[in-house]
Parts: C-alpha cells; structure tokens; sequence
C-alpha cells in the first residue's frame, strides 16, 4: 500500500508499535529451556493484549502466532515442542494486524554462548539493513535495496538467501513490489508514501532454500546458519520512516 491519508499513515504507526512490543517482549523471554510453542503463546497474550490479530494465521491460516525459526531454519518455523538450547541462533518473526493495516518485522536473537561465526553473521545482518535503510527512498530503484543488503553480506564474507524476499505490506501481508536481497537489474522505481518490508535474510555460506515436510518452514539445504532482521518501513523523498523500530 501507499500512505494516501493521515489516517493511513497514523494505522501504520500503531500497529508498527504492536509488532515492536511483540518482538520486544518474545527477545526478553526467550532462554534455554522454553519450547518454541511457549514462546508463541507469550506472544499471542501480548497481540491480544493490544487487541491485534496474528496476522498470518488469519491470512493463510498459519499454525502459530508467530513464525520461530532456529538455527538452519530461515523463516517461516512453526512453534512447536522444540526447546531453546543454549548457543542457539532464533529468528522471531511478527505480522500483525490492527484496525485493517499490518505491520511485519523480524529479529534475531542469540541464546547465550554463541559461536563467532553467528555473532558476525548477526551482525552482518544488522548491518545490511541499515545500509538498505541509507539508499531506499523515492525515485531510486527497488533494487537498490538488494544491492546493498548484497553488497555488506559479500564484505562480510556471507550470502542471501535468494529466494527470498522482502515485500509490499499494509493492506495485506504480501503486496508488490518484491523486495530481493540483491539486484535483479529491475527498473522498478521507489514511490513517496509506500510501505515495504525490508528484510535482510543471510547464510553463513552459500545455501538453496529448502522446504520442509511441515510445508511451512523453510532452511537452507546444506544445514548452515541463517539470520533475518526487518523493518516494516514507508518510504519517503529522504530516509524512510521506520514503522518497526
């Protein structure tokens, strides 16, 4: 969607705040021990407490309130009985819905004593954001988003996952323009008022994406690490405004 009213763009900022609450009160629980469903029903009291709806679950009629992915997982993790354990890498993934408008952001969290490699990996990811967050604004091309996300994972010394994509958010979970995380050579254009996600997904070696039996979650094929972080944003003739943070 487009931001076309002070009302659009007030349902945006009120949601985006839900989704940073979820996200911040799911990192703080998070500890060796919990199940990947416990977690989920933390977050499910704290959408309702904000009178919101998963949304996810009533799109596409997800088995959780939230996506949970750890370690090779990527994104799109059901929770479950799987527990925490420490030196795990967790990506919490939040869609929500409030008075018709959504918000989607995702973090990662690392449990405890991690390795070097998945503190520099996070890091990375971290970074790529910011460095998306520098060039996407009106009248630059979508893919100018990949190509920085691309260009600090390659420094780095990691990869994207590059099925995947960040999107379109507002009205519905999924809304054009794809979001990739390197440049296809687009010339789709960047507009005043839009609202994307933007979502840096890193491995820590180069990695097909993989579905798994489940048909929701999704890992990369040869089990190496993976990190996601992002920002439901609304893009703007300077720096974007940042719904999530």
């Amino acid at each position: 969607m487009s931001i076309e009213s002070p009302n659009d763009l007030a349902g945006m900022k009120k949601v985006g705040r839900v989704v940073a609450d979820v996200l911040d009160t799911m990192r703080r629980a998070i500890r060796p021990g919990l199940t990947t469903r416990e977690l989920d029903e933390i977050a499910a009291r704290r959408l309702a407490f904000h009178g919101a709806r998963s949304a996810p679950r009533e799109a596409y009629q997800f088995p959780g309130y939230t996506c949970i992915s750890v370690n090779e997982e990527i994104v799109h993790g059901i929770p479950g009985d799987r527990r925490i354990e420490a030196g795990d890498v967790v990506k919490i993934d939040v869609t929500a819905e409030l008075d018709g408008y959504i918000a989607d952001a995702a973090r990662t969290v690392l449990v405890g004593d991690v390795t070097p490699i998945a503190r520099r990996l996070r890091m990375s990811a971290i970074k790529a954001l910011e460095s998306a967050l520098s060039v996407a604004r009106a009248g630059e091309r979508v893919g100018a988003i990949g190509r920085a996300v691309h260009a600090q994972a390659t420094r780095d010394g990691f990869a994207v996952a590059r099925e995947l994509a960040g999107h379109g958010v507002g009205r519905r979970i999924h809304e054009p323009p794809n979001v990739l995380n390197f440049d296809s050579g687009s010339r789709e254009k960047l507009t005043d008022g839009l609202v994307i996600a933007i979502e840096p997904m890193l491995t820590a070696i180069p990695a097909r994406c993989v579905e798994e039996s489940d048909g929701w979650t999704i890992r990369t094929h040869n089990w190496s690490l993976a990190v996601h972080e992002e920002h439901t944003v609304v893009i703007t003739a300077g720096r974007p405004l940042v719904l999530t943070a």
